[in-house]
């Protein structure tokens, strides 16, 4: 029998760009070892840049909803990681088995300039965010046990 998948969920302020990314992410390279959601203090609808740049990289996160941050997906989780100083600063309680990571990652949605300007940092965050992803899916209890729980 094997062990049970580590629950990550990736908040940020609107889950529309970079928690959406993160989740994206985590389902391509995951393989199966975790299950993923990806919320925001509010739900502000996805990003269409967020959604091309994430295309470019062969990741389709197109159907991953905009969703709001409820209890039970902080109940759900065995990690939360948040993805900007707001939500970091406004995350909720969580229970005491729940880890908690932060990455604080610019906000790509706030680029200036010219369209290939902000299309350049929204790749640039793409990438932080996978390599943030890669990194945390090598950590062995992700791969091994769930963190912070028995199950």
């Amino acid at each position: 029998m094997g062990a049970r998948r580590t629950k990550i969920l990736f908040l940020c302020t609107g889950n529309s760009c970079r928690s959406q990314m993160a989740e994206g992410w985590a389902r391509r390279l995951g393989g199966g070892r975790v299950e993923v959601r990806s919320a925001g203090l509010e739900a502000h609808g996805k990003n269409p840049r967020a959604v091309a740049v994430m295309c470019e990289a062969g990741v389709d996160i197109s159907r991953q909803p905009s969703t709001r941050l409820t209890p039970d997906m902080l109940v759900w989780a065995d990690l939360v990681v948040t993805v900007c100083g707001h939500a970091d600063e406004h995350c909720p309680a969580l229970p005491p088995e729940v880890r908690k990571e932060h990455w604080p990652l610019a906000d790509p949605a706030k680029a200036k300039g010219s369209e290939e300007e902000i299309m350049r940092m929204f790749r640039a965050t793409r990438d932080d965010i996978r390599l943030r992803v890669e990194a945390l899916l090598a950590i062995g209890s992700v791969h091994e046990q769930p963190i912070g729980r028995g199950g």
